[in-house]
This record gives structure tokens, sequence and C-alpha cells, in this order.
């Protein structure tokens, strides 16, 4: 009978625990991210993160959403499939009501699908591929990213239309989703409106050896007028080296995996001139008119200023979510899903609206075209390309 108060007094302190637990998660809306801090796919999810803690912060100075301070966590995918799956499960099974989902269908893909379960809204911060899409991933999935039938078309354009490139060679790294269908798509465009590509060469990330295709490229017989690689780092910038290495002038472009740091770095003055690619939009002001109040908000949280995109869809997820939760006055995923299909949101990469679930929930948006020369970015414009291919 000792026992029996004791025993009792810890029941009442784990109820009154239990309660204040759940009075807390009542006052806040917890939205988690399973982006990859580790690993391949830290280069693009990072910087999102970044932006997207600038933005919670923001948020909650201003009273968060709908009156409730927003709580996120991200737990890293470590750039593996089955880890970001894993990480999502246990973020929802602590609460999360809204899931931020990595850079890629490849490594974003699980947390789309365990947000579907769960019955949640997921975005991803910038998947460009179109099976990321809710004809894979489910009814509540979508993306802040254009598809890549945008981001390759608009490629296309500005060498044809805008350049005179007539003739392409295209090099595709077979590494992920994104890496191929980008080619596809800038193939497929570049050839509608009336280009040539003269040979469409293959690499496999992690090779760091691009002798071969080098090889063939040499052998044409006649250099094409741009070259297309899309690869990611850190094996993109050995490619471009090596082409650059060997006297090979050539105009090179790409998509929105060479809006890294690292990669300028890496080029430098020697061989990163003359290389083009399309991206989410520009850390200036040239972009959009708040992109100044974003800027010095990040300078502010991190000390430094922001130096690729990728930080921009990062705030712009988090905004875009907390848009589209005040609209429908809750986070029940079929109404934040509802409020995300009828509606068009003005962001820092671009407006935004999605087509219906039905239709895949295909990004309406538009995309930045940057420059390198001697290893430094240039704002060269939004881009919106007439009749993308369709996915």
């Amino acid at each position: 009978m000792k026992n029996i108060p004791a025993i009792f007094t810890g029941l009442l302190a784990a109820s009154v625990l239990m309660a204040a637990s759940v009075a807390v998660a009542e006052d806040e809306i917890f939205i988690g991210g399973a982006l990859s801090l580790t690993g391949v796919q830290a280069p693009l999810d990072e910087p999102g993160l970044k932006g997207a803690e600038v933005a919670v912060k923001y948020l909650n100075d201003r009273g968060g959403i709908l009156g409730k301070q927003v709580k996120f966590e991200n737990i890293d995918g470590k750039s593996d499939p089955v880890t970001v799956g894993n990480n999502a499960v246990d973020l929802i099974d602590r609460g999360a009501q809204l899931i931020v989902a990595p850079c890629d269908f490849d490594f974003g893909g699980p947390a789309g699908r365990e947000a579907q379960k769960s019955g949640l809204v997921g975005i991803s911060t910038c998947a460009s591929d179109p099976l990321y899409s809710s004809w894979s991933l489910g009814d509540k999935q979508f993306t802040l990213s254009m598809w890549n039938t945008t981001m390759g078309a608009a490629a296309a354009e500005y060498a044809f239309n805008e350049r005179g490139w007539k003739t392409a060679y295209v090099v595709t790294d077979q590494f992920i989703a994104y890496t191929k269908s980008l080619s596809k798509y800038f193939v497929e465009h570049f050839e509608a409106i009336g280009g040539t590509v003269l040979a469409d060469d293959a690499y496999t990330q992690g090779d760091q050896d691009f002798s071969a295709q080098l090889a063939r490229l040499r052998g044409l017989e006649s250099q094409p007028d741009v070259i297309f690689i899309s690869s990611y780092m850190p094996d993109l910038a050995t490619i471009i080296r090596s082409i650059r290495e060997v006297g090979i002038t050539s105009p090179i472009m790409g998509g929105d995996s060479y809006d890294d740091p690292g990669l300028w770095e890496a080029l430098g003055e020697t061989f990163g001139s003359d290389v083009y690619f399309i991206t989410h939009t520009w850390m200036g002001s040239e972009a959009h008119p708040e992109m100044d109040q974003f800027i010095a908000a990040y300078q502010e949280f991190y000390g430094s200023a922001p130096d690729t995109s990728f930080v921009a869809t990062g705030w712009d997820t988090i905004m875009l979510m907390a848009q589209a939760v005040e609209i429908a006055g809750t986070t029940d995923g079929e109404a934040v899903a509802a409020a995300l299909e009828g509606n068009e949101f003005s962001l820092l990469t671009g407006t935004l609206s999605y087509s219906s679930a039905e239709e895949g929930h295909a990004p309406d948006k538009s995309a930045v075209l940057v420059g390198l020369s001697e290893g430094k970015p240039s704002f060269m414009g939004w881009r919106r390309p007439e009749n993308p291919p369709a996915p």
C-alpha cells in the first residue's frame, strides 16, 4: 500500500506533462522537413533549409500562421531516399502537419509519399522532374519548382531564338530522374524549334572521367554551336573543365544544378566563362521587388548574404505553405491542397499557380537565366518559353 501514492503521483505527473504537451501543440503549427544536409543532395537542400529557417523566424516575428507560432524541424535526409522516407514518418508521428521534401524526385519522393499516406500536404523545395507530381505522389503533393519541361524549353529558346545557335551536343548524366528528363526536354524543344542535335551522349555521376565522351565530341565533323550538359556537382565541374582544357570554346548550358557557388569556384576565371543556366530566381532586386527585404532578413539571421537562388526556394516553400494555410483557415491536407490549386501566389521565385490534381499539379511558372563570366554569375532576366513540351 505504501507504493500506491507514489504510483498515482507519477501517473498524475505524466498526465499533467501530456496535457501541457498537447496545449503547446495546439498553439503551434508544426512543419517537418527531411532536407539533406550531407551527401550529393546537400548543395541544393542545405541552402533551401537556410531560407526556410529565415522564413519561419520572419513569420513568427509577425504572429505566425493563423495566430499560431510555427515550429520547424528538419532531420537530415543524408541524400538517401530510405532515410528521407523514415525521417518523414518520424516527423509525422510526432505531429508534423506539413512536410518539406528535398529538392529532387528521387530524394524527395519518399517524403511526399509518406505525407500523402497521412493526408498531409507536402511541398518539395525545388524538384523539377515532372515525376514530382500528383500523378505519381498523390493529390496533396506539390513542388515549388517549375518542371523540367519549362527549364529545358527555356534553355532551348535562349540558344536557338536569342543566340542563333543551331547545333548542339548534349551530355546526359544518368544519375537521377532530374538529369535525364532535363536533357530530354531540352532536346525535344530544341529540335521542335529548328535546332539540330549532333550527338546525345551519356555520362554516369561518380566516374570522374570524361575522356570517352570528349573523344566523341572532338571527333564531330564540326563543333557544336552550344553544349548542353545535364549533370550535378561534383562531376559537373570535371566535365566542363575537361572540355575547356582541350580548347573547345563552344558555349555551355544547363539547368539549376549549375546554381552552385562550388561550381563557380571550381571553374574560376579560367574556365568559368560563356556558361549559361536556367534557375529559380536571382538574388537581387532586379528579380523581385521584395528580394532586398529577404536578403536583409537572411543577413541578419546568418551574418552573410545568400549566394544561390536555392535559399529563396526554401523561403518560398514556407511562405507558400503559410499563404495556403491562411486561405484554408486550417492545416487540414485536403483544404490546404484546394487552396494551393485554387490560387495564384507571388513569390521570390516568380508567380506560381498549379493545375488540378488530375492534371498533375503542373506548376505554371517562369524561370531565370543566369550567365557566368570568369566564374562570376550575372542576371540575364526572366524567361517563359512558348509551347514547352508536354511531360
